[in-house]
């Protein structure tokens, strides 16, 4: 297992694409740090949103700079709930609360913005001005968007701002968005935008794994493997990547079923080596070395492999 070039090309196709740049925690339904819990937020949190929203347009009524409730009203529009659902008047609502300051308005507004949405046109700049607005006050998922888009965003070398990055995803780390957790640790072993330092970058990504990183899991598995910043530990390793590979994770996938094929780790066992390839070549990654490797196997040893992907593929 040789994670280098590999290891940042997964971190590339991870955080470069608005896609997984969405893949942010939601802010809700919880108020804006330092506004007091009122009816709105707990109908909301119960499942009353026609009760919420009446009730946050009875606080903005009586308080029109009340931006939390503004946020929440947003939220209601641009889910759906108890009202059709309408993304330009839940952007209008974000825009108004991100003017008075509501860090989760910025942030929600700035997910509209990146990609655009019905009603809303997309608008790349707006977004990551909004993204800076709720950065500066801690938000999390803007602190990852931000490094996001400074790998995306090429400057005018034509290269990322891995300096950038690195910088968002540690503060985002910080604040507790483990994604970022992993992010950080990738760039920290690859040198990119801070010195290159392997032992820091296997505390962030074991602090990623733990969290259940999926990405992290298997970028750790391989460190634990090869005893990269680590103490070498197969048999970790091994059970870390059955987790991600247990999350239909391709490479983990194809990693394990060589774990299995050779005995590394885990019991040497054929038939779960290939298992664990079938699942890697449905999902594109061909490997001849595990194809000769499983290519004896009995017909009743196939049944097995054909029944073990069965019950896999249930879950």
């Amino acid at each position: 297992m040789k994670p280098t070039a590999r290891a940042f090309l997964i971190l590339g196709l991870t955080l470069a694409t608005p896609a997984a740049a969405q893949t942010l925690p939601s802010p809700f339904p919880s108020p804006t740090a330092g506004t007091q819990p009122d009816t709105a937020f707990a109908d909301y949190q119960r499942g009353y949103f026609l009760t919420a929203l009446r009730d946050a347009m009875k606080r903005v009524a009586d308080s029109p700079k009340d931006a939390a409730a503004m946020t929440l009203i947003g939220e209601i529009y641009q889910d759906g709930y108890a009202v059709p659902r309408n993304l330009a008047e839940a952007a209008r609502w974000y825009r108004v609360a991100s003017g008075l300051g509501d860090r989760e308005a910025a942030f929600a507004l700035g997910m509209l913005l990146l990609s655009g949405a019905d009603g809303v046109p997309a608008d790349r700049a707006g977004a990551k001005a909004q993204f800076e607005i709720a950065a500066a006050k801690g938000q999390a998922g803007a602190l990852y968007n931000l490094g996001v888009m400074a790998l995306k965003d090429k400057g005018l070398d034509g290269f990322p701002d891995f300096k950038t990055a690195a910088e968002e995803f540690h503060a985002a780390a910080e604040a507790g968005y483990e994604d970022a957790a992993y992010s950080y640790g990738v760039l920290l072993r690859e040198g990119k935008g801070v010195p290159l330092d392997i032992g820091e970058s296997a505390r962030w990504l074991k602090r990623a794994a733990d969290a259940g990183v999926i990405a992290g899991q298997v970028e750790y598995a391989i460190m634990l493997f090869n005893g990269v910043g680590v103490a070498k530990d197969e048999a970790a390793a091994a059970k870390l990547l059955l987790r991600a590979a247990a999350r239909n994770n391709p490479i983990a996938e194809n990693r394990l079923a060589h774990l299995y094929a050779t005995g590394r780790g885990v019991p040497k066992d054929l038939v779960e080596a290939a298992t664990w390839n079938r699942f890697a070549k449905a999902a594109g990654i061909d490997d001849p070395d595990l194809d000769a490797a499983t290519s004896g196997l009995t017909p009743e040893e196939n049944k097995r492999v054909d029944e073990l992907v069965r019950r896999q593929a249930a879950f």
